[in-house]
């Protein structure tokens, strides 16, 4: 298994490295199996972009629409997705692990058979997608819902 790694040359941690982000609009277009990898893409337009079984590690996501986007067993890890919206978007065993979901918005998203415990959910509407029970335990322990 090939794992992906910071450090050095991560234009997230080392600024002589760091790129500007490529705002693109990729909605309504299929993207299936195409690797993105460590892309900057912030602010961006995947509206209903077919992304399944793409590679979208370590890439910068802040503030994109991905709404009803399909991103099945997407590759997602060590990426940012602050404020972004996923509503209605198809998730399902997508791996979301040690990436930042500050803000989002899941409202109808299926999320069912992700990894993504060890992901960032603050302030995400998680509750309102659909998921594994087992996981909505564990995010209900670690971000619970607001009174």
């Amino acid at each position: 298994m090939v794992m992906s790694g910071g450090g050095q040359g991560d234009p997230r941690d080392d600024e002589t490295t760091a790129e500007e982000a490529v705002v693109v609009d990729y909605s309504f277009q299929n993207h299936a199996d195409q690797v993105l990898r460590k892309g900057r893409h912030a602010g961006s337009n995947f509206r209903r972009t077919i992304f399944d079984r793409a590679d979208l590690t370590e890439g910068d996501f802040t503030d994109c629409d991905f709404r009803r986007a399909s991103m099945v067993e997407a590759d997602l890890m060590k990426s940012a997705f602050d404020n972004s919206d996923f509503r209605g978007a198809d998730l399902r065993k997508a791996r979301l692990n040690l990436s930042n979901f500050r803000n989002c918005q899941f409202k109808g998203a299926d999320l069912r058979g992700i990894r993504g415990k060890y992901a960032i959910w603050q302030g995400s509407d998680w509750w309102n997608a659909t998921m594994d029970d087992d996981l909505r335990k564990a995010l209900a322990k670690k971000w619970p819902k607001p009174e």
